[in-house]
């Protein structure tokens, strides 16, 4: 069946080519289970050259399950993680990391989804006070829910703040290789570097199957990581699928050429429809999103044929994300649709 491609989520789109092949490749013979075998070694090695000889590697099934195991690897329930009011620990996980860490969440409002000292200041305090959840770890998302970029002199601040106050700094990598295309980085530039502690490192939304990455920078931080793994059922028994994937992910720089033609096809959605009469762009287009309000009209008739999500029903502000495989006669069809309902619809 041929699916016809929308801009919902970079979740809709396939697998990459090269990930098939290297899972079909690791289908054959009997390994040990659990992330005994060779593959997942050999994935750990390749984490450790691209993050340095003390990154832990921690595979799992999802994104969710990241960030659930990221956070509660260093939080009690006693804690308190502050993010972006728009996180997607905040906002998508059904409770998940409050269920699992117990630990109190503390969302700011940001316009463009980015975290700042200045923003999180006057949420440190009463540490020491038992009557008051103690600030335990800032949580930032690279690239942001909002589409937009951390700098990593912007990372070193929230990094810097939060080791002053004993607290940790957790990036929420879904997009992650987006950000290191955008920003023209490699990963550890904007994370050991720039002093995170843990990262959710993303593979799904850039053409994996299934499978993240939770990555520790010090082994203190993952003393009982494989426990909680466990229990929150997101150790998997076959795990060289999972490892088989990324290692055919970052070899070859899969990882970049996909990124690097998402965030390009979200230039160009961009550069398209910002003269259109009625169309709005709301966030800085920094990497695969484009953010925009559109008349109210045409939204439903579109999603019809080309998916994709409200963001802020109130002001008609819909989100249009690219994918690895959106292609440029993708967008010309939306935008010449986009044309079409406004000329119906008189908008």
């Amino acid at each position: 069946m041929d699916y016809k491609r929308g801009f919902a989520s970079d979740n809709n789109s396939g697998v990459h080519p090269r990930v098939l092949q290297a899972l079909e490749a690791v289908n054959h013979g009997h390994v040990i289970g659990y992330g005994d075998d060779p593959v997942t070694q050999e994935l750990e090695m390749e984490i450790k050259r691209l993050f340095g000889d003390a990154t832990a590697v921690y595979p799992v099934f999802n994104g969710t399950g990241a960030n659930v195991i990221a956070l509660q690897s260093v939080c009690r329930s006693f804690h308190a993680i502050i993010c972006a009011e728009t996180a997607h620990i905040n906002v998508d996980e059904c409770g998940a990391p409050q269920k699992f860490t117990g630990a109190k969440t503390i969302s700011i409002h940001t316009p463009d989804g980015k975290l700042s000292p200045e923003r999180i200041v006057p949420y440190l305090h009463g540490f020491g006070f038992e009557h008051h959840s103690q600030p335990k770890v800032i949580s930032i998302t690279q690239v942001t829910e909002m589409g937009t970029l951390y700098q990593p002199d912007e990372i070193k601040a929230l990094s810097d703040l939060a080791h002053s106050h004993g607290m940790f700094l957790h990036m929420d990598g879904a997009r992650i290789a987006n950000a290191a295309a955008a920003l023209n980085l490699p990963f550890k530039a904007f994370t050991i570097d720039c002093g995170v502690d843990i990262v959710s490192f993303g593979g799904t939304k850039n053409g994996l199957m299934f499978g993240e990455l939770v990555l520790f920078f010090n082994r203190d931080h993952h003393k009982y990581t494989k426990y909680y793994r466990k229990q929150a059922s997101q150790l998997f028994s076959k795990m060289r699928y999972i490892s088989a994937q990324f290692l055919a992910y970052l070899e070859d720089e899969v990882w970049l050429e996909n990124a690097r033609h998402s965030n390009k096809m979200a230039l160009l959605l961009q550069e398209k429809v910002k003269d259109i009469p009625g169309i709005t762009i709301t966030q800085k287009v920094e990497a695969n999103g484009v953010f925009v309000i559109v008349p109210g009209e045409i939204i439903e008739p579109l999603q019809k044929e080309f998916f994709f999500y409200p963001w802020d029903e109130n002001k008609n502000e819909v989100r249009w994300m690219c994918s690895f495989d959106t292609s440029e006669q993708d967008i010309d069809l939306f935008v010449q649709r986009i044309k079409e309902l406004k000329r119906e619809f008189n908008v």
